[in-house]
């Protein structure tokens, strides 16, 4: 089944909707794009960029779930304290098929059949770790901040930090694809720091306004899994096979 139909309302009610943390004084600050169950892609590409998790922070765009072989190591992610993940439409999704709100079998038709071996009460327990996810986080203040989302948004950094989103907004954040497909409106943008997107897979990392849409497509034929350096031109990918070639399974997460 097509993720075209995000008109389904199934926005959840994160507990914190817009989180904010200090610039990064003592490391380095990275962005990964759609996970989608690839964490041998991510070991790899941790290991490549010498990530510190004392003095290093992961950010994410969301999607760590669905498509890939390896979403419940991705949702084991949520314990590692260097990783700050907002909440995606995978996600999303499964936190309303948790709370009956869809049927499983939509779910699995976008990727969740990881799931079907999975009781309710076990769907219940992750439901409840991702719904308490951000829609936003912001980072830094003034010409250094940056924002993270996961599909995109139209509008300033006042309305971000407002937190005040109305259910279509909801929608747009988590389901849109407007910008990406160029049926959205740029100057809308005007007042938005850099903020980075996943959700519509792109070839390479594109910008388009303000945000920059890092999704790679790391679970497709011909993907790759993208990590970005915050506010820097450095980018690394690496395809599954790729990484799993250069025994990223045996690799440890930090």
């Amino acid at each position: 089944m097509r993720e075209a139909h995000y008109h389904v309302r199934m926005a959840t009610a994160s507990s914190t909707v817009v989180e904010h943390h200090p610039a990064n004084t003592a490391g380095r600050d990275f962005v990964v794009g759609d996970l989608h169950g690839c964490v041998d892609a991510l070991r790899y590409l941790l290991r490549e960029i010498r990530f510190d998790p004392v003095h290093d922070r992961l950010f994410s765009v969301g999607d760590l779930v669905d498509r890939g072989s390896q979403s419940q190591e991705a949702l084991a992610l949520l314990d590692k304290p260097w990783f700050y993940p907002v909440l995606g439409n995978h996600e999303d999704a499964l936190c309303a098929v948790a709370h009956g709100r869809l049927k499983r079998q939509w779910w699995y038709g976008i990727g969740g059949a990881w799931a079907a071996g999975l009781s309710d009460a076990q769907l219940r327990v992750y439901a409840e770790r991702l719904a308490a996810l951000p829609l936003v986080r912001v980072v830094g203040t003034g010409a250094e901040r940056f924002n993270i989302l996961h599909a995109e948004f139209f509008g300033t950094d006042a309305d971000l930090d407002a937190a005040r989103f109305s259910d279509d907004t909801r929608q747009q954040m988590l389901w849109g694809r407007d910008l990406a497909s160029g049926k959205g409106d740029t100057m809308i943008q005007r007042g938005l720091s850099m903020t980075y997107c996943g959700h519509t897979p792109v070839r390479e990392v594109q910008q388009i306004g303000a945000q920059i849409f890092i999704d790679t497509g790391a679970f497709g034929p011909g993907g790759k899994l993208t990590v970005v350096e915050a506010r820097r031109s450095k980018r690394w990918n690496v395809t599954v096979a790729a990484a799993k070639g250069h025994g990223a399974a045996a690799m440890a997460l930090p």
